[in-house]
């Protein structure tokens, strides 16, 4: 039903060869609902999110993580809060 990504306002460190890389953090959501009354998170993202977290963290510049969201609804909403 709905799939984004989010930047959140938090910087987290890495390690990038020998360096302390500091970056952003990507919150990604995906959620399935019928009514919009509930929802649960979608399982299929899952398969490639290997691919989907390194894409994002090589080709956006200032991206150090990227994070999935397995919150459901309830008691999550489906936006993001």
């Amino acid at each position: 039903m709905q799939y984004f990504a989010v930047l959140l306002p938090v910087q987290t460190v890495g390690v990038h060869g020998d360096l302390r890389v500091y970056g952003q953090t990507v919150a990604v959501r995906a959620v399935d609902s019928i009514d919009g009354m509930t929802a649960v998170y979608s399982k299929s993202p899952m398969r490639s999110s290997t691919a989907s977290r390194s894409g994002s963290r090589n080709e956006v510049g200032g991206i150090n993580r990227v994070v999935y969201d397995v919150s459901n609804k309830p008691p999550a909403t489906i936006e993001w809060e």
